[in-house]
């Protein structure tokens, strides 16, 4: 009897595969933190650089064959991440920490891998995500506009201060269960989607020099968080009352939201999921 036999599979260049001619595989959840400003984006495009096609084709290079890499959701052109969430199948031979290393050895220097988990068969990193966690910085003196800082911040766009009561009282409004469609691109989600999220946390702080927005939630819908983030700039720029913000949280259409903020401030923090997920050794 072989080797292969005794153990319940044979070699299939070099991947492990049971006596149903299933490849033996596990599943990884890459924590992937990027500078956004040189990608159209995550998700793949054809003929354009992007985020899932530049660490597909890595992962493919490395697997020697083609991988499809799952993201917790899609940032657009500019939007950086911290702790964007990718689910990958790999044979069992990659551990995490093993595709973690070799993955930052060829991927470009605009992309990095933070962190590898081993996650259950299930897993899926969009619809097993519990909550995103974004922020926004903007940039409060002239500096903000070196080449060294604009790739991460907005500087503010309006004259005079901004009214930092504004800002919280519009940031505690947007707290809770509503309707976004008010804050979203129109006709990007299902003809049958209620535009409802449930926003755990959101609220601005002062960082020296700038401005920050943290906001958590289920789910974000297409330049939500810019719309947002420009709207409550108008309003704390007195180009908008109050009431019209929380009018916003109830529109039907966005036809009266402010213009989106610029992508260069946005950065995808954190994606939380539950534990039971994770396969814990």
């Amino acid at each position: 009897m072989s080797i292969e036999t005794r153990l319940g599979f044979s070699l299939n260049h070099g991947r492990p595969v049971n006596n149903f001619g299933a490849m033996s595989e596990r599943v990884i959840q890459l924590v992937v933190q990027y500078d956004g400003t040189d990608f159209s984006g995550w998700q793949v495009q054809p003929e354009t650089r992007t985020v899932q096609g530049t660490l597909e084709a890595t992962l493919s290079r490395l697997a020697g064959e083609p991988v499809r890499v799952t993201g917790a959701g899609r940032t657009d052109a500019g939007v950086h991440a911290r702790g964007q969430s990718a689910g990958v199948e790999m044979a069992s031979h990659w551990t995490p920490e093993r595709l973690r290393r070799a993955l930052n050895q060829q991927l470009p220097a605009d992309v990095w891998i933070a962190d590898a988990h081993e996650m259950v068969t299930s897993f899926h990193a969009r619809f097993g995500a519990v909550s995103r966690r974004y922020s926004y910085v903007v940039g409060l003196t002239d500096d903000s506009w070196s080449p060294f800082r604009r790739r991460f911040l907005l500087p503010w766009p309006h004259a005079g201060a901004p009214d930092s009561d504004a800002l919280d009282w519009c940031a505690a409004q947007t707290c809770g269960t509503h309707v976004f469609r008010g804050f979203a691109v129109r006709g990007t989600a299902p003809p049958d989607d209620n535009h409802q999220c449930t926003v755990a946390s959101c609220a601005w702080k002062s960082a020296g020099t700038e401005l920050v927005l943290s906001i958590e939630a289920n789910r974000f819908l297409h330049h939500m968080v810019r719309f947002l983030v420009g709207s409550m700039m108008d309003v704390a720029a007195g180009k908008r009352p109050r009431e019209e913000f929380a009018m916003l949280l109830h529109a039907e259409t966005n036809d009266e939201v402010s213009p989106p903020a610029a992508a260069c401030g946005l950065t995808l923090e954190q994606v939380t999921y539950p534990e039971h997920l994770y396969v814990r050794t």
